[in-house]
C-alpha cells in the first residue's frame, strides 16, 4: 500500500506540475495555441488610386477580382483530383497547388491571386458541382489598363504583389493605400459568431491624374510607329507639349507594349526611351545656338555670313551635309540650310562660358524630374572640359547629348518666347516614393533669351519648312504658319564609344509659328533607309501637329509665312 500510495503520489505531482505550466506560468500562449489552427487571418486589399488622363479618363483602374483561398484541413483527402482542376481552370503548377492543398497544420493557403471575378465564380461553380471541400474566395482588386499600350510606357504596370515599372511604381506610396485585415475564428469552415471576430478597414489610394490626353497620345503613338515601321528603325519618340504651361499632352514610344501583358514584350520595351535614352540631337541644336547669339548681340536673322566648301579646324576638317562651293548665306539661310560651317563661324564670337550659360539655360543637362525613374541626365561638358574642337561640334548638336523630353521643352523655350516652362507630367501636384515634388503646380518659368531674340530665331526656323529655300517642306501643316528644324545625327555605339554608322533623324518645331500653341518633337532612331530629319522625321511631326491643333481647335492665325533672305 505503501508503495501504491508514492506510485500515485508522484504521478499527480506530474500532472500538477503540468497544470502549473499551463495555468500559472504562461496560460496565453497554449490558449492560442490551441485555438491557432482554428484562426483565419486575412489582408483586406486597399483599392489602389486610379491613373487618370488630363481629362480624368482611366489610364489604369482597379476592377473586381477575386483570391482563391484553401483549408488544407478540409481539402487534403481529394487534393489530387481538386489540384487537376484548379491546375486546368487556372493556369497553375499541379505539384505546387498539390502541395498547398495537402499542407500540414494549416487552416489557410492562398491558392491564385487576383483572378478575374466571373472566371473565380465558374471555378468555385466547378468545385462545388464535383463537391470538393474547403475552397472560399475573397475580395482582391485586379489592375486594369483599358487602353491597353496607351501610354503604357508611362503608366508603367504591376506584378502580383509590387508596382514593377511606371508611375505605378514611382507614386506607389500616392496610389496604394493602407491594406486592411480581418482575424476570425472559424470551425468545420465557417465562422464561429460568438469567437474572435475583428477587421480593420483599408484605406484606399489616392488617384493620380496626368497631363496626357488620351486620344492625342493614342494618335501620337500610331502615327510614330507607323514611321518607325516605314523607315525600318530600330525606335522611335515623339513628344507633344503645350507651349505656354510645359506641360507633355503626349510622350510616345515605338516599340512599346500592352500594360496588361508587359510578359509578352522584350525588356527594352518596358520603360520610356524619350526619357531613359541619349542621343546627341544633331542640326536641331542649331537653333538654340543662334537664339543666343541673337540674345547676345551677336548676329540676326540677316547677317551675312561666307560659307567655303570646307572649314580647317583643329585635328579634322568641318564639312556640310551637301558639297558646295563659297555661299553667301545669311543667318536664316545657315538655319534653313542646316550648314555646319555658317553656324560654327557665326558662333567664333562666342566664349565657352557663354555658350555653356545659354545651353544650361535651356535644360541641357540636366534632368528633367517630372516623376519618371530612370531618366537621363544626357551631357553637356562644362566650360572647363570643352576644348575648342568639342565648343564648335556643339554648336551644330556634336559632342552633347540630350533626351528627347529635355530637347523638347529646350525648343519649346523659342517658341515660349524666351522663356523656359519646366515640362509636367502630373497635373496639380504629387510626391514621389522618393520624395520629389512634382506636377503642374510646380512648374517653374526661366528667362533664357529675350522675346526679340525668341521672334527672330522663329523668323529663322520658319525658313526651314519653305518650298523653296528650306530642307524640310514635308513639315509643313496646311494652313498654319511652322517653325521648325531638321537634325540628323550620327548615333554612337556604347560598347565601342564610337560612332557605328547609323543615324537619329529628328525633327522639333512649334505651330502656329506667329503664336506658338504647341511644340512636337520627334525623333527616329536607326532608321534602315536613306533621308534627314526633314524626310524621315517632318512627314511624322506634320501629322501629329495637325492632330493637336485640330483637337483642340486652333486657329490658323491667318499671318503669310515670313520671307526673311537667305541669301545676299
Amino acid at each position: 500500500m505503501r508503495i501504491g500510495l508514492l506510485v500515485i503520489a508522484v504521478v499527480l505531482s506530474f500532472f500538477a506540475a503540468r497544470l502549473l505550466q499551463l495555468q500559472g506560468l504562461d496560460p496565453k500562449s497554449y490558449a492560442d495555441m490551441a485555438t491557432a489552427k482554428d484562426v483565419v487571418e486575412l489582408t483586406l486589399p486597399a483599392a489602389r488610386g486610379d491613373i487618370l488622363d488630363r481629362n480624368g479618363v482611366a489610364l489604369a483602374g482597379s476592377v473586381n477580382g477575386r483570391m482563391i483561398i484553401a483549408d488544407p484541413l478540409r481539402t487534403a483527402d481529394r487534393a489530387p483530383e481538386l489540384a487537376t482542376l484548379l491546375a486546368n481552370e487556372l493556369d497553375l503548377d499541379y505539384f505546387r497547388t498539390l502541395e498547398k492543398l495537402r499542407r500540414d497544420g494549416s487552416r489557410f493557403q492562398y491558392i491564385a491571386r487576383r483572378v478575374p471575378a466571373a472566371t473565380a465564380r465558374e471555378v468555385l461553380d466547378k468545385v462545388n458541382k464535383a463537391k470538393f471541400k474547403g475552397l472560399s474566395t475573397e475580395n482582391e482588386p485586379i489592375r486594369d489598363y483599358p487602353a491597353g499600350d496607351v501610354a503604357a510606357n508611362l503608366v508603367g504596370f504591376m506584378g502580383t504583389d509590387e508596382p514593377l515599372a511606371g508611375f505605378e511604381r514611382s507614386f506607389n506610396g500616392h496610389l496604394s493605400g493602407k491594406d486592411g485585415e480581418t482575424r476570425y475564428t472559424q470551425g468545420k469552415g465557417y465562422r464561429v459568431p460568438l469567437a474572435e471576430n475583428s477587421t480593420v478597414k483599408p484605406v484606399d489610394g489616392q488617384e493620380l491624374r496626368t497631363t496626357i490626353d488620351r486620344d492625342l497620345q493614342w494618335y501620337t503613338q500610331k502615327v510614330l510607329a507607323q514611321a518607325v515601321e516605314d523607315y525600318r528603325a530600330k525606335s522611335g519618340v515623339a513628344v507633344v507639349m503645350d507651349t505656354r504651361t510645359g506641360e507633355l499632352l503626349a510622350v510616345a514610344d515605338a516599340p512599346t507594349f500592352n500594360a496588361n501583358k508587359p510578359l509578352e514584350s522584350d525588356e527594352e520595351d518596358l520603360g520610356s526611351r524619350a526619357f531613359s535614352d541619349v542621343f546627341e540631337p544633331g542640326s536641331v541644336q542649331k537653333v538654340l545656338t543662334a537664339a543666343a547669339l541673337v540674345d547676345a548681340g551677336k548676329v540676326t536673322a540677316r547677317t551675312r555670313i561666307k560659307v567655303p566648301p570646307q572649314l580647317q579646324r583643329q585635328d579634322r576638317p568641318i564639312n556640310d551635309w551637301f558639297s558646295h562651293g563659297v555661299l553667301r548665306m545669311t543667318m536664316a539661310g545657315v538655319i534653313a540650310q542646316s550648314s555646319n560651317i555658317g553656324t560654327v563661324l557665326a558662333a567664333d564670337s562666342f566664349g565657352k562660358r557663354a555658350l555653356h550659360r545659354y545651353l544650361s539655360g535651356f535644360g541641357l543637362g540636366q534632368r528633367t524630374d517630372v516623376g519618371v525613374r530612370g531618366e537621363a541626365r544626357g551631357l553637356l561638358p562644362t566650360p572647363e572640359r570643352m576644348t575648342s574642337q568639342n565648343k564648335d561640334r556643339i554648336v551644330f548638336g556634336q559632342s552633347l547629348s540630350v533626351n528627347a523630353v529635355q530637347m523638347t521643352a529646350a525648343i519649346n523655350t523659342i517658341a515660349n518666347g524666351g522663356e523656359r516652362v519646366s515640362p509636367s507630367l502630373i497635373s496639380g501636384s504629387a510626391t514621389t516614393d522618393e520624395g520629389l515634388e512634382v506636377g503642374s503646380d510646380h512648374a517653374t518659368r526661366t528667362r533664357v533669351v529675350s522675346q526679340k531674340a525668341a521672334r527672330e530665331t522663329m523668323l529663322m526656323m520658319e525658313r526651314v519648312v519653305d518650298d523653296e529655300v528650306g530642307v524640310a517642306p514635308r513639315a509643313q501643316v496646311p494652313g498654319y504658319r511652322v517653325a521648325g528644324k531638321t537634325g540628323t545625327a550620327q548615333r554612337v555605339n556604347e560598347e565601342c564609344s564610337c560612332y557605328d554608322g547609323s543615324f537619329s533623324l529628328s525633327f522639333g518645331g512649334f505651330a502656329p509659328a506667329d503664336d506658338p500653341r504647341f511644340t512636337v518633337y520627334v525623333v527616329i532612331h536607326a532608321p534602315g533607309v536613306d533621308g534627314g530629319g526633314g524626310s524621315v522625321g517632318g512627314p511624322a511631326f506634320s501629322k501629329i501637329m495637325a492632330r493637336a491643333l485640330s483637337h483642340y481647335g486652333v486657329p490658323p492665325t491667318g499671318g503669310k509665312p515670313n520671307s526673311v533672305p537667305v541669301e545676299w
